[in-house]
């Protein structure tokens, strides 16, 4: 038979728990753990500020003779281990002594290994995400949003999980009133409410998908959320519209030459029925309005974003778009612009209406006093070269500023 293992050199748990257990050298215990849990060497020397008579005597009853004088009081570790040793209540010293008194010491650098292992596994669901958030999805690992809305990791998980499964259904298509969406991806009408950790994820990454810019407030989060077919109410989302027809209303209103108002639920229920062979698109009202005012009824059909492009306008242009109209698409020429003009490309297809590199810088020309170009870069997939061209101008020339253009354009 064999024999059984050594466990080798035993401490005196009796012996340790009166001398070093003592309760005035808690402070001294308490620092050789931390000292442990750092990979620290038990050597040198620790000071305790303004020690009570109890802590003097019991320093001195382990090392056996009394601490150097002074205020505070220091003690040499290498001593306590000597101290330890030799007397057998713990052959293996200091160190194994501290860990038979208190229990096992977790290693800082072990700890701080598995949690970034746990944050690395909580990250897991976005590496599923489409390729176009795959920046979106680095920032977020980056910039520390999850960690402040999630805290823990396991916590971390599940919110990335939701996150990740809202995102690959969107954007929505045909559009869908947000609770609905929330029901039905993550079964609860209420997942996406305003101030939850989900929504501000899901929104984010909204964003990430269909370029919609920065901002803030009930109004920004409304048409940020209905940038991806989610609603949170079918008569907010509306869209400007000329010379339209299809329905009895909007041909009443191209009869008298005045703009309409659209809502999503008009255009849901009782789309055109008819669909105009081109129609323009323009970014801002003013293009709308003059138009009215300067051609009236005879104006070509006209439908205006008003910035980023509403569940409304999307659903407008999309309808008619596949209904065989050919849209022919305006907006500023600036950074923003670009963007604006690049979302709604994304989602329904268009030509440029003097919106070309060529045509920015014929604008350029004959605007001297056009503000300086601001923001960050982004590429026209229409036109490659219209991206260089502001780059190396550096100038702002909005829709205002070629006005008598389009309208030239617009004439009957």
């Amino acid at each position: 038979m064999s024999r059984p293992k050594d466990p080798g050199p035993r401490i005196d748990h009796d012996r340790l728990g009166r001398l070093l257990g003592d309760p005035g050298l808690v402070w001294l215990v308490e620092r050789v753990r931390r000292r442990l849990e750092r990979d620290e060497p038990l050597t040198g020397q620790v000071s305790l500020a303004a020690p009570t008579p109890a802590e003097r005597a019991a320093a001195e009853r382990l090392l056996g003779r009394a601490p150097r004088a002074g205020r505070s009081l220091t003690v040499r570790l290498d001593a306590v281990d000597a101290v330890l040793r030799r007397s057998g209540i713990s052959p293996e010293g200091l160190a194994a002594a501290v860990t038979a008194l208190t229990g096992p010491v977790a290693r800082l650098a072990d700890l701080r290994e598995r949690e970034a292992n746990a944050w690395q596994d909580a990250y897991a669901p976005l590496t599923a995400l489409r390729p176009e958030l795959a920046d979106w999805a680095d920032r977020l690992r980056r910039d520390g949003l999850v960690r402040r809305l999630a805290r823990t990791p396991p916590s971390a998980k599940a919110l990335l999980t939701d996150t990740a499964t809202a995102l690959r259904t969107l954007p929505a298509d045909p559009a869908v009133s947000l609770p609905a969406f929330a029901a039905g991806a993550l079964g609860d009408a209420h997942a996406l409410d305003d101030g939850t950790p989900l929504a501000a994820l899901v929104l984010s990454g909204v964003r990430a998908l269909t370029g919609f810019p920065d901002g803030s407030g009930a109004e920004w989060r409304r048409e940020a959320w209905a940038s991806a077919g989610l609603l949170r109410d079918a008569l907010s989302s509306t869209v400007l519209s000329l010379s339209l027809r299809g329905t009895a209303a909007l041909d009443w209103m191209a009869d008298t030459g005045e703009p309409t108002v659209l809502t999503l639920r008009q255009l849901t229920h009782s789309p055109p029925r008819t669909a105009p062979r081109v129609v323009y698109v323009c970014e801002n009202p003013t293009v709308l309005a003059t138009a009215a005012d300067v051609h009236g009824p005879t104006c070509p059909p006209l439908v205006c974003l008003q910035g980023q492009p509403s569940a409304a306008a999307l659903t407008l242009l999309r309808h008619l778009h596949a209904q065989g109209s050919l849209l022919r698409y305006h907006g500023d020429f600036d950074w923003g612009g670009l963007r604006i003009a690049g979302a709604l490309l994304h989602r329904v297809p268009w030509r440029p209406w003097r919106y070309t590199a060529a045509d920015y810088r014929a604008a350029a020309a004959v605007t001297p006093l056009a503000p300086l170009l601001t923001g960050a870069p982004t590429a026209a997939a229409w036109d490659p070269e219209l991206s260089p061209a502001l780059a190396a101008l550096g100038v702002r020339i909005e829709e205002e500023a070629v006005l008598d253009t389009l309208l030239a354009d617009l004439a009957p």
